[in-house]
């Protein structure tokens, strides 16, 4: 007990952070979103995480820009029934984004993330709802992920003249 109160005072006294911890500083702190869908669900979660991040969004004016390429949800058979029917299959999703900065350029952003399914072919409806529900985890997964990544960028940027 005591090992763990003095490994606690020890890290908060040195200044010891997590990477990437903390929040969007002020150079990104108002951003344009652009997106080929705005109101898909991907393009809605990304603006509640910057919104959760106080990050003020706006149409137009020169500032950062956040641009939204493209998506994509793979799906590979990772296992079958011995009847040879799929068992269970590895869902892949790709993210791929830009951020523009005025004066400095573009700068890639990539996330991808998986999640296994389990194939209950006796149960169609509602491996399909469930499905559904796995795609859109992994979509708002995908958003707290470019957060973390616009966040690293920043952090990079500050850095490098």
């Amino acid at each position: 007990m005591f090992l763990i109160c003095g490994m606690v005072a020890l890290l908060s006294a040195c200044g010891f952070q997590f990477a990437n911890q903390g929040g969007i500083e002020k150079e990104f702190q108002t951003l344009k979103l652009q997106s080929a869908d705005p109101y898909d669900y991907l393009s809605r979660e990304v603006r509640s995480q910057l919104r959760l991040h106080q990050v003020n969004i706006v149409e137009s004016g020169d500032v950062p820009e956040l641009r939204i390429k493209g998506q994509s949800i793979s799906s590979n058979v990772v296992s079958v029934f011995k009847q040879g029917r799929e068992a269970e299959k590895l869902l892949t999703l790709n993210l791929n984004a830009t951020m523009y900065i005025p004066g400095r350029g573009e700068f890639p952003l990539t996330v991808r993330n998986s999640r296994t399914f389990f194939d209950d072919s006796r149960a169609a409806l509602a491996k399909s709802a469930e499905e559904d529900v796995i795609h859109n985890d992994m979509r708002a997964q995908a958003a707290r992920q470019l957060i973390i990544k616009i966040i690293s960028l920043q952090k990079q940027l500050s850095i490098t003249p």
